[in-house]
């Protein structure tokens, strides 16, 4: 049992360290074969979103000479955001920073190799596709997409351009969750048997952008652009600024916490997706006159689809309106649990000796193990440069370089917005979500689930 858990620690250490030793691992025959390995890399910013503003700027200032990296552009539909970020940028790079009204003006101008993606939640994939068309790699934001027909669409461009697109699941560059994943693949842990996700939090002005409603001016702006291809409504700021309270803009909470979680589902099962979901919920505290539920709680049922007879649940559950900011992961066995909250394999909860003595079974009990050192997972409304965000920019960042697949590939984003786009169903129909393998659609009582 020792000799085990050493090895573990050190294939978790192992893990942990990839992240950083990856920026030395190329040959010298695999960089001369880069086309450009040796000329900087142009960045361009899609959207200077808070997002972007709190978080890839830290991350990307963390890596950016170390990889010889730059960001020449920013593209924002709004006046405002776009003077500001070019002005940020410009003072940041010390170099000059073009601003550009829209993302076409971008590409056409061929002066970025790569972007950031920090758009409105239902933009992600439409500007994902934009951008390897255009020749660009790109960092995308989550969730990936909010309706299937994007997400196919998406998914496909990708595929066909070869190009290097990380999904914005910046768990998957955690050493802890590196450690677990492994732990999980061995076997040692055994079959899961349920999963608990949890995500709330108390944060009254949580995506709310009061101080700013009164500066955007239609005229300001391009509201057809912004829309995209959702049904037209009339111009509204507060469906502009705080997207995220309104569908079919954004599903809310799946869309931005559940998303993340459900991603380690995927990856640690290497299922693609749920065999179905059922969600309720409601506007139980905050009636500001936004579409999305301040809380829910979703029931998904994961396993092979062509073995009912096996399987596990897994329930996530979130509101707005009171918590600690810490979101909990934790995974169970018979043998115990892999909690992802105190970063530990335990026995707790399993079956004992003496249980199963009576039952004539033999007892899987689990070691307590600590996972790698962990980097906090930050619930607040602004990240800032989490150290979980700035490895995976960096992981982008190096294959872009290497031309190696991200820790997120196109397929994470994929999996984790079948989940999304199914829970969406399941809470605007009422009714058990399914996903049909042969259209690729998302299915609610009978029919193909549509936003509107």
């Amino acid at each position: 049992m020792e000799n085990s858990r050493r090895t573990f620690i050190k294939q978790a250490a192992l893990a942990g360290a990839g992240v950083m030793l990856a920026k030395t691992s190329w040959s010298a025959k695999s960089y001369k074969r880069i086309m450009g390995a040796n000329d900087r890399v142009r960045v361009g910013v899609v959207g200077f979103s808070d997002r972007h503003k709190g978080a890839h700027i830290p991350c990307f200032m963390d890596h950016y000479k170390a990889l010889n990296f730059e960001v020449v552009a920013v593209s924002d539909i709004w006046k405002n955001r776009r003077d500001e970020g070019a002005g940020i940028w410009k003072q940041k790079m010390q170099n000059d920073v073009k601003a550009f009204r829209n993302n076409d003006e971008l590409y056409d101008s061929r002066s970025v190799d790569a972007v950031f993606i920090s758009t409105a939640d239902f933009q992600h994939a439409r500007h994902a596709i934009e951008a390897v068309k255009a020749g660009c790699d790109a960092y995308v934001e989550k969730p990936f997409a909010e309706t299937m027909e994007d997400n196919r669409a998406a998914l496909k461009a990708i595929k066909e351009s070869g190009k290097i697109v990380q999904i914005g699941s910046q768990r998957r560059s955690g050493a802890n969750y590196q450690a677990a994943n492994e732990f999980i693949h061995s076997g040692k842990f055994g079959p899961i048997t349920m999963v608990e996700l949890t995500w709330n939090v108390n944060q009254p002005g949580r995506w709310r952008r009061p101080e700013i409603l009164g500066s955007l001016k239609e005229a300001d702006t391009d509201w057809k652009r912004w829309i995209m291809n959702r049904p037209y409504e009339a111009f509204d700021p507060r469906k502009y600024l705080e997207f995220r309270l309104f569908w079919p803009y954004s599903s809310g909470l799946p869309g931005q916490w559940m998303s993340h979680q459900i991603d380690t589902v995927h990856w640690f099962s290497d299922l693609k997706h749920p065999r179905s979901v059922t969600a309720n919920g409601g506007i139980y505290m905050w009636k500001d006159g936004r579409r999305n539920w301040d809380t829910i709680t979703a029931v998904f049922d994961y396993g092979p689809l062509d073995d009912l007879s096996t399987g596990f649940q897994v329930t996530f559950a979130s509101r707005m309106h009171n918590g600690d900011e810490h979101p909990a992961e934790i995974y169970y066995s018979n043998g115990g649990e892999l909690n992802l909250i105190t970063n530990k394999v335990s026995p707790t909860g399993g079956l004992t000796e003496k249980m199963a003595a009576a039952m004539g079974m033999k007892a899987n009990l689990l070691p307590v193990i600590d996972l790698a050192s962990a980097a906090p997972v930050v619930a607040s409304a602004n990240t800032g440069g989490d150290e979980l965000t700035s490895n995976h920019v960096r992981n982008w960042m190096e294959c872009v370089r290497s031309r190696k697949q991200p820790h997120a590939p196109v397929e994470a984003g994929y999996s984790h917005s079948i989940a999304n786009i199914m829970t969406n169903a399941a809470v605007h129909t009422g009714y058990k979500a399914t996903f049909d393998e042969a259209t690729q659609e998302v299915m609610a009582n009978g029919k193909v689930f549509k936003y509107a």
